[in-house]
This record gives structure tokens, C-alpha cells and sequence, in this order.
């Protein structure tokens, strides 16, 4: 097998694609051929140490992925060599081959592409669980999407829309918003161009949005909770843009209003049947088409390093793939 190796997490240029002897799966195993694994932000962390895990040198990058089982392990029941899997491991995707726990492998149903179910897992898993169980949000409650031509925001917008919310999506471009238009947005925000406090009061008759779902942190936090409804939720997803901002408690008290925790990696640990069952409800609105995720471009898993330049240059909308 072949995979990207980091040996040293400096950074994206310390990754060295390497021939390696392809592993047999232990107890409770499988090995993965992968056809197919997504980009998300925590990998860009992790090679430059920077992420909440740091798993131990050496190791293969690569969170998301899917692929056909090409053998099982002792006491593995449920899969079975042939059949197409996606898993989100945490590692292991940068490559030809991985080993992945048999209980985080999701059986892909038939129709279900390799690129699609590379995409799938983290950006629908994270924003499902942020909008229907942290925010319970409910049908008619408008929704505000920062970042929302991202992965985490582009499936923010179509599962917000699936539960009959009103979504208003910001990002950076004209070019992003028109996306977010195709996804169903009701509106848009371009926040390199207009003021976000004005024009969420103007989009909902100076009530505000009912939830803020916020991946991106760092200068439009604060502004966008200024914003929020009386009793609204504001869900901290994550902070692509770099600082962690510091929000005024006083405007928690003043608009009762709630900051909601999104960490969707320890509700699957510690919550695993409600985290099942999520996902069993996800695959069934893939195939009714409710929710598709948005490929920005596929590339051969050999330009990696080009993937991560492209996807830094804040260009991409939805999600970059390295196929095999």
C-alpha cells in the first residue's frame, strides 16, 4: 500500500507519500481499499499539531474516507469483504489502504457514491446534531449559517431547510452566496461587502435569527450574536477562521439567549445508539434526496499537498475530495 505519512506534524509540506506494508485487520477490524476521502479542517491541524487529538508518530492523515472492505477481522460480523463502507477514524484516509474499527464503518446502501459518502459523515453528522439536538430547532424559526458555503455550512443549509426552517446563509463571495441561493437558502448575506448587523435586522424585521450556527468564529461573532433572537441559540461549531473569539456574557443575559456547545465527536462516543440513530435518519434523507453533499472538485490522491494549498485559499465551496 501507499499512503501520505506524517512523520513530523510541522505542517502540510512535512507529508511524504510512502509505500508501506499493507496491514491484516485484528479483532473487531477491517481493512479499508479506499476509493475516495475528503478534506475537512481538523486535518490541516493535526499535521501541524494543532488539533485536540495528536495520535502518535508516525501516522497517515485522512479523518473521512470511504471504500470497499477487502478483509475482516476476528469477530466481525456485521461487514463483509466486497461490501462499500464510509468511516470517519480520525486517521488513516491519505492513502491506498487502512485499518478502521468494524463499529465506525457506516454500510454505504446501494447508489450511494464513494465521493458522496467521503463527504457525508462529519459535515451532516456535526451540523444534524447541532441544529435538531443541541438548537432544537423547529419548522418556521429562521436560521442564521456563517461560513455557509463550507462543508459544515452547505449541509447546515439543506438539513435546516429538511426541517422547514428559514435559513439565511453569509459568506465571503457573490459566487458563495449564489450557491447557498441553489441549496435552498431564503437569503443571503455577502459579509465582505455588507454589514452583518444590518442586514440581519433588515432580512428579519429586527427580530434576529432564532439560531446562529457558527463554524467560523473570529471577527463576525460577536456582531452576529448581537444580532440574535430573544431566546435564541448560538452554536459554537468550530473556528476556521483562526482566533477563538471572547463573546460579552452580558448579551446571553440581555437577549436570553443561550451559547450552545457543538462537539459531535464525543456525542458519538458517549451518546453511540443516539449518534446510530442520527445516522440511520441522515442515509435515509440522502436517498429521498433531501441532502447531497456540495463537491467543490475531486482530485487524485497523489496532489494532496495541492488540495490543501487550494482548500487554504478560503476558494473552495462544499468539499474537496482525493480520489484513488
Amino acid at each position: 500500500m501507499h499512503a501520505w505519512l506524517c512523520e513530523n506534524p510541522v505542517g502540510v509540506d512535512a507529508l511524504t507519500w510512502k509505500e508501506l506494508p499493507t496491514p491484516a485487520p485484528k479483532a473487531g477490524e477491517v481493512l479499508i481499499e479506499i476509493k475516495a476521502a475528503s478534506l475537512n479542517f481538523p486535518d490541516l491541524l493535526i499535521v501541524q499539531n494543532k488539533y485536540q487529538m495528536k495520535p502518535p508518530l508516525p501516522f497517515v492523515p485522512g479523518s473521512e474516507y470511504a471504500g470497499v472492505v477487502a478483509a475482516v477481522g476476528e469477530g466481525v460480523t456485521n461487514l463483509k469483504v466486497g461490501q462499500n463502507v464510509a468511516c470517519l477514524s480520525g486517521t488513516g484516509g491519505f492513502g491506498t489502504h487502512t485499518i478502521a474499527p468494524a463499529a465506525l464503518c457506516m454500510p454505504l446502501p446501494p447508489g450511494f457514491s464513494h465521493v458522496d459518502a467521503a463527504a457525508f459523515i462529519m459535515i451532516y453528522a456535526t451540523s444534524h446534531h447541532a441544529l435538531v439536538d443541541r438548537a432544537q430547532l423547529k419548522a418556521g424559526e429562521t436560521v442564521l449559517v456563517l461560513g455557509a458555503a463550507g462543508g459544515v455550512g452547505t449541509a447546515a443549509i439543506q438539513i435546516a431547510k429538511a426541517m422547514g426552517a428559514k435559513v439565511i446563509a453569509a459568506a465571503s463571495t457573490d459566487e458563495k452566496c449564489a450557491l447557498c441561493k441553489t441549496l435552498g437558502a431564503d437569503a443571503t448575506i455577502n459579509y465582505s461587502k455588507e454589514n452583518l448587523r444590518d442586514a440581519l435586522k433588515a432580512l428579519t424585521d429586527g427580530k434576529g435569527p432564532d439560531v446562529i450556527y457558527d463554524p467560523v468564529g473570529g471577527d463576525f461573532a460577536e456582531p452576529a450574536f448581537r444580532g440574535i433572537a430573544w431566546r435564541g441559540r448560538y452554536l459554537v461549531v468550530g473556528f476556521a477562521a483562526g482566533p477563538i473569539p471572547s463573546l460579552p456574557l452580558n448579551l446571553a443575559l440581555l437577549k436570553g439567549a443561550s451559547i450552545v456547545g457543538v462537539f459531535w465527536g464525543d456525542f458519538a462516543r458517549r451518546e453511540p445508539k443516539a449518534n446510530a440513530a442520527m445516522m440511520a435518519e441522515l442515509a435515509q434523507w440522502y436517498a429521498q434526496g433531501k441532502i447531497k453533499p456540495v463537491i467543490d472538485r475531486t482530485m487524485p490522491m497523489s496532489e494532496l499537498k495541492a488540495a490543501f494549498a487550494h482548500m487554504g485559499s478560503r476558494g473552495v465551496m462544499g468539499k474537496l475530495v482525493m480520489v484513488n
